[in-house]
């Protein structure tokens, strides 16, 4: 619990920041910066980013609703860095903008076109470009946007208050286009397997700060938050083998499985899909919390939802997860195929 309130300090430190447009705070003072410095090149060493270019997904998805004319196929935005762009696996239905798009088609019971304008090893700097792109993309707005960022602001010591700045802005355009918005959080960079200490408690601590940081800016906009931090931490950690890739760093197809399950109720809670109340279940470790406090738990916690509610108070709720369909292989034949550009790892 000190822990977490210690979290929750910096959080709020960080987002007041990054609300009047302050610079980075550091959360690490400069002794033993040679060491980790020295353990950051044996870890890229060893960890290898991946140039191949993500397959892309976009298309319609949800072909057994095709027969439903009484409402308009669904519309899914894709933004953020390599792994909402899926890199990693070789198969459009691997990815996790298929998988959530496969999901919440199943879930509404209507067809869902998704289109995915993530970038391999973007920085938060860049969703002021992925937001116009899917703002100003033929059709309607989107009626939900997933965005999944920050691990390569920490790793390119990116000052976590402009971070969470860039991501808040992001956020705000989207909500004020009409569109609902989930966050998945920066995830645990202290689960990649090669990396050793001390980095990895300093990659985990940066890491779940950020997390807790987006969040309450994320919140501040009416938008949610799912983080995918400690979700990918033990199970990633007890199986590297199955849930990293090839290049030790990206998640495999069962990875990107993992995390769009813990993705999907919040995906669909969103739009007013998911079967659950929006109320707080004492028994599963739910409440209505101050947000900065609700962060800081969630950024321990994978899978763990926070749902904005009346300032400064939000929703810390756990939601059940179900097996998401795998996508039909058919369903992406007739697939755009936008340049996402190459990795920048």
């Amino acid at each position: 619990m000190p822990m977490t309130m210690s979290r929750a300090r910096v959080a709020r430190r960080i987002a007041a920041a990054a609300a009047v447009g302050g610079g980075g705070i550091g959360l690490l003072g400069v002794a033993g910066v040679g060491l980790l410095l020295t353990e950051v090149r044996l870890a890229r060493r060893t960890v290898g980013g991946s140039s191949d270019r993500p397959p892309c997904a976009d298309g319609r998805y949800g072909s057994a609703f095709a027969h439903r004319t009484d409402r308009p196929p669904l519309r899914l935005g894709f933004l953020g860095d390599s792994t909402a762009a899926g890199q990693g696996v070789h198969r459009p239905r691997q990815t996790p903008g298929a998988l959530l798009a496969s999901g919440l088609a199943a879930v509404a019971e209507l067809p869902v076109d998704l289109h995915n304008v993530a970038l391999p090893g973007a920085q938060s700097d860049d969703l002021d470009r992925q937001v116009t792109l899917v703002l100003t993309d033929p059709g309607p707005v989107p009626d939900v946007a997933v965005i999944m960022i920050g691990a390569n602001d920490v790793t390119h010591r990116m000052p976590p208050a402009r971070s969470v700045r860039l991501l808040s802005d992001a956020v705000r355009r989207l909500r004020e286009s009409g569109c609902a918005v989930v966050v998945g959080t920066c995830p645990d960079l202290g689960t990649i397997e090669p990396v050793y200490q001390p980095l990895r408690w300093v990659a985990r601590r940066l890491s779940r700060q950020l997390a807790a940081a987006q969040t309450i800016g994320v919140v501040a906009h009416g938008a949610r938050t799912v983080s995918l931090g400690d979700l990918l931490g033990p199970e990633f950690e007890a199986h590297p083998r199955e849930l990293f890739g090839p290049d030790n760093y990206h998640p495999s197809a069962e990875g990107y499985a993992t995390a769009a399950m813990a993705v999907l109720p919040t995906l669909c809670a969103a739009l007013g899909l998911w079967p659950e109340e929006e109320h707080p279940e004492p028994h599963r470790r739910e409440g209505i919390l101050p947000v900065a406090e609700a962060a800081a738990q969630a950024a321990d916690e994978g899978g763990t939802e926070v749902t904005p509610t009346r300032a400064p108070w939000a929703l810390l709720k756990h939601r059940r997860r179900r097996q998401i369909p795998p996508p039909d292989p058919t369903e992406t034949a007739e697939q755009t195929s936008p340049s996402r550009g190459t990795s920048q790892h």
